[in-house]
């Protein structure tokens, strides 16, 4: 009997396991980093799909303001990789834990008593950031930032690594790198320039000012800001904030923060409902946006994502070495002072070095030892 098509062909059946990590980076208890995997569901009519899923990358470290560990960004690294490589992951959500912070960074602790003073060990640790942040710009399913809140410093540089960010509007953005002793080439020094205006960036990347989820949808920085205080069964835009007007004076105050009594008034407010807010809508909003995702060719989905992010690639592969190096030898240094600073802020009651000082020491060449460190330093308090 002759053979219709390619019978004849010996071929292989089953499925092979691409995975490259074991459960072994991931915990539940904090500080971790937690990997899940959630039923994709319909959002209009909340019925499950079989055999497809969201993977759900979450920083668990709520009483550091899900600051990452050592240990966290390799499970953030291997939360990546896997769901890159697991055929029924359909997206990927990153998100912290609580409704404070979605990250604030390195762990500042971690980085003072360790790190500093370390420097090659430092080049190590920053090998695992970039591979971090690798993971998230090569993962093969679109990547959703979850803002649930406070997105500063390293955390605004990996959450700008993702496709969109969807926000809390409680949710502030900013670096924090030269008020702290560090530098943000983590990605936002290569990723605010393509977000924001050039003016924009080279301010946001250096002032270190905190600029609110309202004034970063107006300059493109995220896709969505959603209300998470519900009050008297209504939900209630960030009371801190200006959102009920766009001019003011002949300046444009969308966005901006309140002043005076009303933001007296704003803050007692978040202080009494902060902890309990709602993501209802938050999460509703990455349910629309996984769902357009999964009524996508899948193939044609990610060539499209891979050629947008390669403009975000250009620049952070181009960089990512070097400040790798310059940021290991700045352990011996500013950021010796900075984290130390920082670290001890309950101890000294500044969270911050005497710039001033510390300038004028270098303006008399004084050599950077532990006498010129401690003139600059805060004090113990009694």
């Amino acid at each position: 009997m002759a053979l219709k098509g390619l019978e004849w062909m010996p071929r292989e059946d089953g499925t092979k396991d691409h995975a490259l990590h074991t459960k072994v980076h991931w915990g539940t208890d904090a500080p971790c980093t937690v990997y899940e995997k959630r039923p994709l569901k319909d959002p209009k009519t909340g019925k499950v799909v079989d055999d497809l899923f969201v993977a759900w990358i979450r920083l668990n470290n709520p009483k550091q303001y899900n600051s990452y560990t050592t240990e966290m960004v390799k499970g953030v690294i291997a939360g990546f990789e896997n769901a890159s490589l697991d055929r029924s992951v359909v997206a990927v959500v990153f998100t912290g834990t609580g409704p404070y912070a979605f990250c604030t960074g390195g762990n500042t602790k971690e980085y003072s008593e360790y790190y500093s003073m370390r420097p090659d060990e430092y080049g190590q640790y920053m090998e695992l950031f970039n591979h971090m942040v690798d993971g998230i710009l090569a993962c093969k399913k679109p990547v959703i930032c979850r803002v649930n809140g406070m997105r500063v410093a390293g955390g605004q540089e990996i959450g700008m690594a993702c496709d969109l960010a969807v926000a809390s509007d409680l949710a502030i953005f900013g670096q924090a790198g030269p008020r702290h002793g560090s530098a943000p080439v983590g990605g936002a020094s290569d990723f605010l320039p393509w977000y924001l205006s050039a003016e924009d960036a080279m301010w946001n990347c250096i002032s270190c000012e905190m600029w609110s989820a309202y004034k970063m949808k107006a300059k493109n920085l995220v896709s969505k800001v959603v209300p998470v205080l519900k009050v008297n069964g209504k939900w209630v835009r960030n009371p801190t904030i200006i959102t009920d007007q766009y001019i003011q004076d002949g300046e444009i105050v969308y966005g901006e923060f309140k002043a005076g009594e009303a933001l007296k008034e704003g803050r007692a407010i978040l202080k009494e409902h902060q902890e309990k807010a709602d993501f209802e809508l938050l999460d509703g909003e990455v349910d629309k946006i996984i769902w357009t995702f999964a009524n996508l060719f899948p193939a044609c989905l990610i060539e499209s994502i891979d050629s947008v992010r390669q403009k975000k690639k250009f620049f952070w592969d181009t960089m990512k070495n070097a400040h790798r190096h310059w940021l290991a030898a700045n352990m011996g240094g500013e950021a010796f002072l900075g984290f130390g600073a920082f670290n001890t802020k309950k101890i000294t009651g500044q969270d911050t070095i005497d710039f001033i000082k510390f300038r004028q020491n270098i303006a008399k060449c004084r050599t950077w030892d532990n006498e010129m460190f401690a003139e600059v330093l805060g004090k113990p308090q009694k």
